[in-house]
């Protein structure tokens, strides 16, 4: 039998399959297809203080080997989300971790106030969302800022606190190190990658945000570079994602240095995906003898 569990700070995962932010929903529609309690975890849609519609449409595109989207944090609002989501999500029997996305400082930190009186598993900070004009990538993008943010954030909270980082930077290990240092437990990457679409006959962007974030397997040697290099500077727990569409996937990721990993876009091509991917690193840990999925964390030989 393979040990499946994994440890992120003080907080333990029955393994480390998590449904990220955004292409999950609170699990309602997902749970038709997935007994959910099989999974790690599941990370809320993107949350704000008050409710957002999004963007306007078009805000999603295939592109070759991914997708862009454009969604822009259409949410009912932290109240909401702990008033009527909140309650179902613990009742699934999976880590319940709450991403947030305030547009300011002060509204994160609110936020975070008032998910700490829950009994929410974790605080997904997000640092890093590229379909906003405020907070989000803003300051995701200055070390200083993620410092600032992080720091007033974890004086706010006794949660397990994650930070989400942006790729869309020159040096992501030095993001990381500077959430390390103002208080994360683990830091999340990468997020979507800065890109767009364009339509030849109207000679217009597909999205009507112009831009949007791309993510799917396109975007997967580039995350595995990134967890590499933060996996390789910090000490908290590295959780990864980034075209992760299979088990294989996954277990590159953990080798590259991650402690966990989030699927993303797989939910959307294939609703099963997270728990079919749990399956299939079973079977592949199995095969090799395997004893703990921990044991794969770290260890890619480089040349």
């Amino acid at each position: 039998m393979v040990n499946t569990h994994v440890q992120i700070g003080e907080l333990t995962l029955k393994n480390p399959v998590i449904a990220a932010s955004g292409t999950f929903g609170f699990g309602r529609e997902m749970q038709q297809w997935n007994n959910l309690s099989q999974i790690g975890g599941i990370s809320s849609k993107g949350l704000t203080l008050n409710p957002r519609l999004g963007n306007d449409p078009t805000r999603v595109a295939e592109t070759a080997s991914g997708m862009l989207n454009s969604v822009g944090l259409q949410n009912p609002g932290l109240q909401a989300f702990i008033e009527h989501e909140l309650p179902f999500m613990l009742g699934l029997g999976t880590t319940v971790i709450a991403n947030i996305a305030g547009h300011s400082l002060e509204e994160n930190v609110q936020m975070a106030m008032q998910l700490d009186q829950t009994a929410v598993h974790a605080i997904e900070l997000n640092l890093s969302c590229p379909n906003v004009n405020k907070g989000c990538m803003a300051f995701g993008s200055s070390a200083h800022l993620i410092q600032e943010v992080v720091r007033a954030v974890r004086q706010s909270t006794t949660k397990p606190l994650w930070v989400k980082l942006t790729p869309n930077v020159t040096a992501i290990s030095e993001m990381a190190l500077a959430a390390e240092s103002a208080g994360a437990d683990a830091v999340c990457l990468i997020n979507t990658l800065l890109g767009m679409a364009i339509d030849r006959r109207s000679r217009r962007p597909v999205l009507r945000n112009n831009t949007g974030g791309l993510s799917g397997p396109a975007v997967k040697p580039v995350a595995l570079r990134m967890v590499w290099d933060v996996a390789k500077s910090v000490s908290i727990p590295v959780i990864g994602m980034g075209g992760i569409m299979t088990g294989e996937d996954a277990l590159e990721f953990m080798i590259a240095g991650a402690t966990a990993v989030q699927v993303g876009t797989a939910n959307l091509v294939k609703p099963t995906a997270c728990q079919d991917i749990i399956n299939e690193m079973i079977m592949i840990a199995t095969a090799e003898k395997i004893t703990s999925f921990s044991q794969y964390t770290g260890t890619l030989k480089t040349w």
